[in-house]
């Protein structure tokens, strides 16, 4: 994460040649690191001699793999993990600091039942950084939204291990999940996400996705196409749409779906998924830039905007390490922009759908308010009945919480034109 890569992207590629069962290892190795990183940073800063900020980066990285290891992974015995971990020490070129990691993780074994964590009732904020391993800053934020209480819930559904969800295209969830019982994979309807089924251990996504014409999709980013309420045969824009599972979802009522992004190895998923569904005829992809889209006015228009991802954390660990405050402000310029230009390729009585994968006011509510106050021949319009009203805020504006629904955060805004 320090040289800027995602964690799934870098595990993507490095991890390509292993075997599936060492890949898995190794993705609950690196995943489960990031997701107790505060809480493991904690016991270690009680063990370094002038606490882990004096370390390097690759040592620190080591010991909170090989603490992982000790406080997690049951598979491993304790002295794998301390001599695994010296050696990837040595490997990394920090020689000098193998006795180092020796003694440091030696000291976690024996002393780990006597380290303590400040106590949630005297310093809520504090204990949710440390046991609950969220940056203190985005915890205090939640805290004075919510309260403890809920900010607590947040922290232990963002440290929940993540399910497989699968969204059926073309076909209905019934029959869907009656063709993945006779592949032997059993399947659970989502209560509050209709659109979506649960796959349950020992399940895998690859297996499924042979069984069923579908997309792997979290229940959240399922709701934004149930909530977008896409009118039959319409002509629809999904302005970020890679990796393309909300333009697929969008492509079974409209008449025709452009999907355009900015990256074109990203594309690539798009075409990938359109082809594996043979949707190539419903969905187009185009490499394009969506503060300047090249398309005519189209009826519905799905800008699933850049943000700081807050409401994915259980799927996307790392990504509670990567932000920092300025970066949910700093966004906002970006989602205007994208909102304005958005509106530009509507046709006049057409719908825009704003949606984020985000928590924060500033890049969902706030937004919206500023758009329309910008744009006053523009209302919120949601589509009656598309999404239980469990998911739906005063204004009629979709609103997924990890710590209420159990899924993904999400937000989404309705928006139709004057026509």
């Amino acid at each position: 994460m320090r040289t800027g890569d995602l964690a799934d992207r870098a595990l993507e590629g490095s991890t390509r040649a292993l075997e599936p069962r060492d890949r898995a290892w190794t993705q609950e190795l690196v995943y489960g690191t990031f997701r107790l990183r505060g809480r493991i940073d904690h016991l270690l800063d009680g063990l370094v001699r002038g606490g882990v900020g004096k370390l390097e980066g690759d040592v620190l990285d080591v010991l909170r793999l090989g603490a992982y290891q000790l406080l997690e992974m049951g598979s491993v015995p304790p002295y794998a993990a301390v001599s695994q971990s010296v050696e990837l020490a040595r490997d990394a070129g920090a020689r000098r600091a193998a006795g180092l990691v020796n003694g440091v993780l030696q000291n976690l074994h024996r002393k780990r039942a006597q380290l303590r964590f400040p106590e949630f009732e005297r310093d809520p904020a504090a204990h949710l950084a440390t046991w609950g391993s969220h940056p203190r800053w985005l915890v205090e934020r939640w805290i004075a939204r919510w309260g403890a209480g809920e900010a607590r819930a947040l922290v232990e559904a963002n440290n929940r291990r993540p399910e497989l969800y699968l969204r059926p295209l073309g076909i209905p969830g019934d029959d869907a999940a009656e063709r993945l019982g006779a592949a032997g994979i059993a399947s659970e309807p989502v209560e509050l996400a209709p659109a979506s089924l649960l796959i349950p251990a020992p399940g895998s996504a690859a297996d499924a996705l042979a069984a069923v014409p579908a997309v792997v999709q979290d229940p959240a980013a399922a709701l934004v196409v149930s909530y977008a309420a896409v009118p039959e045969g319409a002509t629809v824009l999904d302005l970020c749409a890679a990796p393309g599972g909300k333009a697929l979802g969008l492509a079974e009522r409209a008449g025709q779906v452009a999907a355009a992004d900015l990256s074109r190895r990203r594309m690539r998923r798009v075409v990938e998924n359109a082809e594996r569904l043979e949707w190539t005829g419903r969905v187009g992809a185009v490499v394009a830039d969506a503060k300047m889209p090249p398309f005519r006015p189209a009826d519905l228009v799905l800008l699933d905007a850049p943000c700081t991802g807050t409401g994915t954390f259980r799927r996307h660990p790392d990504g509670r390490w990567r932000i920092a405050p300025h970066d949910v402000t700093a966004l906002t310029g970006l989602q205007d922009e994208l909102l304005r230009a958005a509106a530009g390729v509507v046709r006049p009585g057409g719908l825009l759908v704003y949606s984020t994968c985000s928590l924060e006011r500033e890049e969902n509510e706030e937004r919206m308010e500023r758009f329309l106050a910008e744009h006053p021949d523009w209302s919120v319009d949601p589509a009656e009945g598309a999404v239980d009203a469990a998911h739906l805020d005063a204004r009629g504006c979709l609103c997924v919480l990890p710590q209420r629904q159990g899924f993904d955060g999400a937000f989404a805004a309705r928006v139709r034109r004057r026509a």
